[in-house]
């Protein structure tokens, strides 16, 4: 299947991918302002793994991901989810869509299983596939628990298993992890990927770029509205190019003996960054040689962190300009503009764990 190129960014051919858009806009009013969230935004997502959707605060994330899921419309340009366009599929298509959204809730007094049980029977759904669900995230130990007693780390599984019912082609994560604790972080790490075993495609939105880093394959990077960058993680931080942090007793000579072998060298306090190797070994050789000793030898990986930080100029987490985030504070506040939808939300009230 053949791949094409728009303004740099790679697309694999359409037939691989489960949502598409071009040229999406989104432009909303607010006491009399415009506020443009989303600005011709190309966005792809192939079909398997975790795909990451990332971009400062304002950035039209929240914008986007609801026109995906058919709770605002598009001002301009093309949605295609599954291979099906918006909006004439928009029904058939939403059935095979799952998401897990921070806004909704539970019924409190009901145990975790009963509240499945009463969303598979709404669906028509076997009462069995509960019990699966529960076990792909890992709550089988806790079902009969009340709802009420559950950690939002629980929660936000549960929200999970819920959109799990109808077994999703597609299924759209906004912030899971945000607010839990590191043990709640931990546990929706593990518990994503292996999402996918069963053949979902996760399309996940995340400010906690070290989570993104260990758990997405791939990664579109947006701000004002429209795409920065997208593909593979390890290709976009390259890092299949080598850096390695050196500790030696004499950093500037060590430094000057990699820079006359024609390395890259950069002194970072007692500890030396080396680029422009094969193999860590290599240093200690050349350094042995004029008799000076390694004492620390690491590889220095890019991060997502690092690399976002240099694309969009912002820090992926804290608080935000309101002015940055007033289109997608809109978006987020405004109905649904369609009917029912396959979307299950955990309740973002609770303690962590």
């Amino acid at each position: 299947m053949s791949a094409s190129t728009v303004e740099g960014v790679e697309r694999p051919a359409r037939s691989d991918l489960v949502v598409e858009t071009r040229n999406l806009r989104k432009v909303y009013r607010d006491r009399g302002r415009k506020l443009v969230a989303v600005d011709g935004l190309d966005l792809s997502v192939e079909r398997g793994g975790v795909h990451g959707f990332l971009g400062p605060n304002g950035s039209g994330k929240t914008s986007t991901i609801r026109m995906l899921l058919g709770l605002t419309r598009p001002d301009a340009g093309e949605i295609t989810v599954l291979g099906e366009s918006y909006p004439a599929h928009l029904p058939a298509v939403l059935a095979k869509v799952g998401a897990v959204l921070e806004r909704g809730q539970f019924a409190p007094d009901l145990s975790g299983r009963k509240n499945l049980d009463l969303l598979a029977r709404s669906a028509g759904l076997p009462s069995g596939r509960v019990g699966e669900v529960l076990e792909q995230v890992r709550l089988t130990a806790v079902a009969k628990r009340r709802y009420r007693g559950y950690s939002l780390g629980m929660r936000r599984r549960l929200g999970l298993a819920a959109a799990l019912l109808k077994s999703p082609e597609l299924l759209i994560l906004d912030e899971p992890s945000n607010g839990l604790d590191p043990a709640g972080i931990r546990d929706m790490r593990d518990t994503i990927p292996r999402l996918t075993e069963s053949g979902v495609t996760v399309l996940l939105s995340s400010h906690i770029l070290a989570e993104v880093q260990q758990v997405c394959t791939s990664v579109s990077i947006i701000d004002g509205g429209v795409l920065l960058k997208a593909g593979r993680v390890r290709d976009l931080l390259g890092e299949s190019t080598a850096r390695t942090r050196v500790g030696v007793s004499d950093p500037a000579r060590a430094a000057g003996i990699l820079l006359d072998a024609g390395y890259a060298v950069t002194i970072d306090g007692a500890y030396l960054l080396v680029e422009g190797h094969e193999h860590p070994d290599v240093i200690t050789r050349q350094l042995a040689a004029r008799d000076l000793f390694v004492h620390e030898l690491s590889a220095v990986r890019p991060t997502l962190e690092s690399f976002f930080l240099k694309l969009t100029g912002h820090r992926p987490a804290g608080p935000a300009d309101p002015a940055e985030r007033a289109a997608d504070e809109v978006a987020e506040h405004l109905p649904a503009l369609t009917g029912e939808l396959p979307v299950i939300a955990a309740d973002p009230e609770g303690t962590d764990g």
